[in-house]
């Protein structure tokens, strides 16, 4: 099994803080989600998370005007700089404090970042290679309070920069001899935001008490003149245009004719023509977001109450509000076109585009409010659901990386989510007392299981037929068993002396195996009346039980950081792993103690064997997913699942900078006046005082799912829900090579029609350019017996290529002739080692069950406006007059010609299976 795998995308959260960026082509939405960030492709319905990560959680982002670049800063004040073309980093740039906002200029030559009550103008970083990105080009002072926002002119002339001291200052981006910096004062509130008009210097700037000013300047943009150099630079120029004039007539004309002296003398001067208020629609007092789109002038506000209005400038004229939220909205965009608006809320974590003119959503994401518990892949991998604190359970589209239906009957914390053998059933535990199955063909909640006695669930199971439903008690200690068929309670499973923590069925028998505190893994047999079958006696509390793909072995993690393994037909311990120098849990900034005296109660709270059964992950309270060799009891592989300091026990030492004389500065509440200091969490307490002024959650891994496919891994954090993949673009991987395979002789066998040879020996090589050129080569008629021919060794390998070529190659029916005559060539011998070639046949299920909904629905989709066309010629035929002789007769030929041709694309439709 390879273990090249790298991160892939992060779902569960689309929005955390930052600003919204449109791309240019205004097809995409650049969201920051923590301390990386997402780009949701619109046109396309998917969504991506760029492979990089800041320190801490991202501030702002600014994009530059072709959209190649982008300039990431978080809120420590370190900046990538971001090619959004290779989706690398080019540059690392630290800014010395705080950043609020950056901004390109329009002809993309610089940026302007404000930092406390300076703005600092750069040199944008230009297509050569240079050894620093970021040059720093002037200073500008003026404001008395942080910095808020910035805004440029089309030309790029001059920019402004609004503060929390009330006052908007225009700034000059070149030494202009008759605008240096003006100040604008009119506001009560700190400006939120400020606008240039479309080619001109008027101005538009809006404070948060919901105030709007509109400044009109006396001068075009035009009439700015650029200040005459003095000194030594003066005389250098004078004495460059005295040696260009020698050998010049004196008619020559040079440049323009000097302005009047009082034109030269006179500043750019600034007047307010209005002052408009939103508080008449309403009380929107608090305004907190606002963007601008200067060809139609159309002004967009967003309020903390979650309204937004749409007004035209400058007339100041309502065209639109609704109320998307009940949250502040923290962040508002446009595209380029003007007509799509972004919204994001940093309270729920809710992203929403949309498109002002028709009034509907183009996209509207939302994540879990609070963490993530727990998750599941479905059988073929196209799916995760999830589970949350907020009592959520939301479906991912792995493909797309969107949630596309949301269940919001539990009343409070899911704890555990799992799918049916079928894929389309959900089942779901909660802490407030029921089960629920999910449908996902209706999308709804079909079946409700409860007990006798109101009890929290904290665990749930379903067999391998999906006939049985199993979920653990937290403070019964018991185990309920219910029907799906009937909804009916079955049996109650007592034994255990501690809350139930984990549960899990054999994948081959009716076996269920439960863990719980009472240092025991119970086995009940569900075929023989469901009695205690084995009682595995543990040597501390079990937190996590599995079992192996094939059912022949059982893991399980205990409270002393240790994986045992377990035979579960004789009851015997097979081996153990001690994982509690792996786990290298953080410090949390108000622990008294050190992080190696605090792993001692950590422990692997969520296992998972890999799709093979060779390995099995594992993971806790800290920052690492760890990979372990089952056979070898050795450790593969250690990821880091986050680097986002802004979590809490992330370091493994104190900052230095942080102790004072006093103690840790953590463990002072300077705002709070209290005697005592902070308030100490007490022990065990795993998410921290939401109640607390400052508040930090803590990283953890909740749960771990390996794809059925085995070609990734999702692990539920608190950053949200992490997918790692298999990075097979970069990976060299030969298959028994020596010296006499080489690219040459693939291709003479391929010219020698050898085609069996040419594919053997194009897997030893292992090169995907020449498999797809193997492959590909062979004639449709011969792919029967070429593939008959094929090694028993191969075919996997055929299979696994085959499944990856359905998602990129537009041959479909070549490759699906292909898939045919191998399993039925060795359908058989798969069969007989089904455990090791599953998850290669479910990656091919996967990609061909993709092409399948997507052609399956485009031919229903013809085939219904064939009919419909049909239908209405009928009927236009039937109130003729008169109709020409034989015109029936056509009628009649053409409806079964259509009704051949309809049902021939979904007879091809479904022969994709």
């Amino acid at each position: 099994m390879k273990f090249a795998y790298r991160f892939s995308n992060l779902l569960g959260t689309v929005y955390r803080c930052g600003n919204l960026n449109f791309t240019c082509d205004g097809n995409s939405v650049i969201s920051p989600v923590g301390n990386r960030v997402t780009v949701f492709d619109l046109k396309n319905n998917k969504s991506n998370t760029l492979p990089l990560a800041t320190r801490y959680n991202v501030r702002c982002v600014g994009l530059s005007p072709d959209g190649r670049l982008a300039i990431i800063v978080d809120e420590g004040g370190d900046a990538l700089l971001v090619s959004l073309v290779c989706r690398s980093v080019l540059h690392q740039f630290h800014f010395k404090g705080s950043v609020h906002s950056v901004s390109f200029s329009p002809d993309g030559r610089k940026f302007v970042v404000t930092k406390g009550n300076i703005a600092q103008m750069y040199h944008a970083p230009g297509r050569k290679r240079e050894f620093n990105a970021f040059v720093l080009d002037k200073t500008y002072f003026g404001p008395y309070d942080e910095t808020t926002c910035i805004d440029w002119t089309d030309d790029s002339k001059c920019f402004a920069v609004g503060s929390k001291d009330m006052s908007t200052w225009v700034f000059g981006a070149e030494r202009w001899d008759n605008l240096i910096y003006y100040a604008l004062g009119g506001h009560k509130d700190a400006i939120v935001a400020c606008f240039f008009e479309s080619s001109s210097l008027d101005l538009y700037t809006l404070s948060q008490d919901g105030a709007l000013c509109v400044w009109q300047c006396d001068t075009p943009p035009e009439g700015l003149r650029l200040k005459a150099p003095t000194g030594w630079k003066a005389e250098l120029l004078q004495e460059a245009e005295d040696d260009d004039e020698e050998g010049e007539e004196e008619t020559t004309v040079r440049g323009k004719a000097a302005p009047p002296a009082e034109e030269q003398q006179g500043k750019v001067k600034y007047s307010r023509l209005a002052k408009y208020f939103f508080n008449k629609e309403g009380d929107f007092n608090n305004l907190t977001a606002a963007a601008y789109h200067r060809k139609t002038r159309l002004l967009v506000t967003g309020f903390a109450s979650g309204i937004f209005h749409l007004h035209e400038l400058p007339e100041f004229n309502l065209i639109h509000s609704l109320s998307i939220s009940d949250q502040r909205i923290a962040s508002i965009a446009v595209n380029g076109s003007g007509d799509w608006i972004a919204f994001g809320c940093s309270g729920l974590g809710q992203l929403l585009v949309w498109e002002w003119q028709s009034e509907s959503y183009v996209l509207k994401q939302q994540g879990h409010f609070n963490s993530m518990v727990s998750l599941a892949y479905s059988p073929d991998g196209q799916y995760i659901v999830t589970g949350g604190d907020d009592g959520k359970v939301k479906v991912w589209n792995t493909l797309s990386g969107f949630c596309f239906v949301t269940f919001t009957e539990h009343s409070s914390g899911v704890t555990g989510v799992t799918f049916t053998a079928t894929g389309y059933v959900i089942v779901t535990s909660s802490m407030d007392g029921t089960v629920r199955a999910f449908d996902l063909h209706r999308y709804r909640n079909f079946r409700t299981f409860t007990s006798p006695r109101p009890t929290q669930f904290s665990c749930v199971a379903v067999d391998c037929s999906g006939e049985v439903v199993s979920a653990g008690a937290q403070d019964s200690f018991e185990v309920f068993i219910w029907s799906m068929q009937t909804g009916r309670l079955l049996d109650v499973l007592s034994g255990h002396e501690g809350p139930i923590s984990s549960l899990c069925f054999n994948p081959v028998k009716s076996v269920l195996a439960s863990a719980s505190w009472d240092r025991t893994v119970r086995l009940w047999d569900m075929a023989d009346s469901w009695r205690t079958t084995e009682t595995l006696s543990l040597t501390s509390d079990a937190l996590a039980v599995t079992f192996r793909p094939d059912g022949a072995e059982l893991a399980v993690a205990t409270l002393n950081s240790q994986i045992t393994f377990w035979d579960p037909e004789n009851a015997v311990q097979t081996g153990s792993i001690e994982g509690r120098h792996d786990l290298k849990t953080g410090r949390k900034e108000l622990d008294k103690v050190t992080a190696k005296h605090s792993a001692k109660g950590k422990a692997f709270s969520t296992l998972c064997y890999s799709a093979d059964g060779q390995s099995v992950l594992a993971g806790g309270a800290s920052k690492f997913v760890c990979i372990y060799h089952v056979k070898e009891q050795i450790l593969r592989k250690k990821f880091e699942v986050s680097c986002n300091l802004s979590l809490d026990a992330m370091e493994e030492f104190l900052n230095r900078r942080k102790m004072t004389e006093f103690g840790n500065l953590a463990l002072i509440d300077q705002d709070a006046g209290v005697e005592d200091g902070v308030v100490i969490p007490l022990p065990g307490v795993k998410k921290g005082d939401m109640s607390s002024r400052h508040f930090k959650p803590e990283i953890r891994v909740t749960s771990l799912r390996f794809s059925p496919t085995g070609r990734c891994w999702a692990a539920t954090t608190t950053e949200g829900l992490l997918v790692y993949s298999l990075d097979t673009q970069m990976l060299f991987d030969p298959f028994e090579l020596d010296t006499g395979v080489t690219p040459a002789r693939i291709r003479a066998a391929l010219r020698q029609q050898d085609y069996t040879r040419a594919i053997l020996m194009a897997f030893r090589l292992n090169e995907r350019k020449l498999l797809q050129e193997a492959l590909e080569s062979v004639p449709w008629g011969e792919v029967e017996v070429v593939s008959s021919s094929l090694p028993e060794l191969y075919v996997e390998k055929v299979l696994e290529f085959l499944a990856s070529s359905f998602e990129v190659s537009c041959h479909l029916e070549f490759y699906l002739i292909w898939t045919q005559k191998l399993l039925l060539a060795h359908g058989q011998k798969l069969k007989s080692r089904a455990g090791k070639v599953l998850p290669a046949v479910q990656f091919l299920q996967k990609s061909i069950q993709r092409h399948l909904d997507d052609v399956s629905r485009l031919c229903d989709w013809n085939r219904y406006n064939i009919q419909y066309a049909l239908a209405v010629s009928k009927q236009r035929g039937l109130k003729r007059p008169s109709e020409p002789p034989g015109s029936n007769e056509g009628a009649e030929t053409s409806d079964d010609t259509l009704h051949l041709l309809g049902s021939g694309q979904a007879g091809g439709a479904g022969q994709l299976v």
